[in-house]
């Protein structure tokens, strides 16, 4: 009995040992069989908060393999450190996400990926009864090779409670107050087709604290991956059609990302924290963490998905 306790540990350390990487080059060298098929979630650890659920979530949804990009010296739970693929790396350093995600596009070319923060939740319509890749097989078949999602900001209701804005229990969303507007081209200054910049959420209620090209709640977060493909500081990418929101047919699939970063932000940031006592205003309503609340508030678009 205790040589089988002690060989089952010893295979235990082992898978965990594979699933370690030094950093994004030893990842893309010995990591490769993680990005062979997809879909494959990048989650981007910027602080310990909510790392645990980020990455459940990434589990429940249905990806094939998930990816930590995390602090060094960081740990995960036993039955997480067998399944995700940790990579020790600096979100400290300038153009630290860009880097990452383009550096695996150029490594799993014609695969799906998914990129997030930490406490970052990806929905998507009827996901508590379909996966990720049922999804993507239909967004696919309607020849679209990238996905926009809304970044929904979630914040805790009770602030003397939770003082870092994060809860899960007490996850709160603004109803309304959402809007886009036409994306111009920086030459021309001509609208550029189907593209929108999308705003709202804290963001627009607190953007005296946030710089204007940080204001944008649109993201392309869920696209495969193409040999020359980038994505750009500004959540867009180099290809045009990548960034556009719907084909030019008819409307297509979109998501939503769950969000607590911009709560955790103000409240981090001395300049906003004293200003802020409560995110909840009349418009706020408690988070259900179901697509249909998503569906119901016009945060994300079923397409011809049904």
């Amino acid at each position: 009995m205790h040589g089988d306790i002690t060989d089952f540990a010893s295979n235990l350390r082992g898978a965990t040992d594979t699933m370690i990487y030094p950093g994004l080059s030893a990842f893309l060298e010995k990591g490769k069989p993680a990005l062979a098929k997809g879909p494959v979630a990048l989650v981007f650890s910027e602080d310990d908060v909510e790392i645990e659920s980020t990455l459940r979530h990434q589990h429940k949804t249905g990806f094939a393999e998930i990816v930590a990009f995390m602090r060094e010296g960081a740990t995960l739970p036993p039955d997480l450190a067998t399944t995700v693929h940790q990579v020790s790396y600096d979100m400290g350093t300038e153009g630290a996400l860009t880097n990452a995600v383009n550096a695996v596009i150029a490594a799993a070319p014609g695969v799906w990926l998914h990129y997030c923060y930490n406490a970052e939740y990806l929905f998507f319509p009827f996901c508590e009864s379909r996966t990720i890749g049922e999804m993507l097989g239909f967004h696919a078949e309607e020849r679209r090779d990238a996905m926009l999602s809304t970044v929904l900001d979630l914040y805790a209701g009770d602030l003397v409670q939770n003082p870092d804005a994060v809860s899960l229990e007490d996850a709160w969303v603004d109803m309304s107050g959402y809007y886009a507007l036409a994306r111009k081209d920086p030459i021309s200054h001509e609208a550029k087709e189907r593209q929108l910049d999308f705003y709202g959420g804290l963001r627009w209620r607190y953007e005296e604290h946030v710089p204007q090209g940080r204001r944008r709640i649109d993201r392309i977060s869920l696209f495969r991956a193409k040999p020359g493909l980038l994505l750009r500081d500004d959540h867009t990418f180099n290809d045009e059609e990548f960034n556009t929101f719907a084909c030019p047919w008819h409307h297509n699939l979109t998501s939503v990302i769950a969000s607590f970063r911009t709560a955790k932000a103000l409240k981090r940031n001395p300049g906003s924290t004293f200003e802020i006592q409560n995110f909840r205003w009349h418009n706020s309503t408690q988070f259900k963490w179901n697509s249909r609340q998503l569906l119901d508030l016009g945060l994300m678009e079923p397409g011809q998905w049904f």
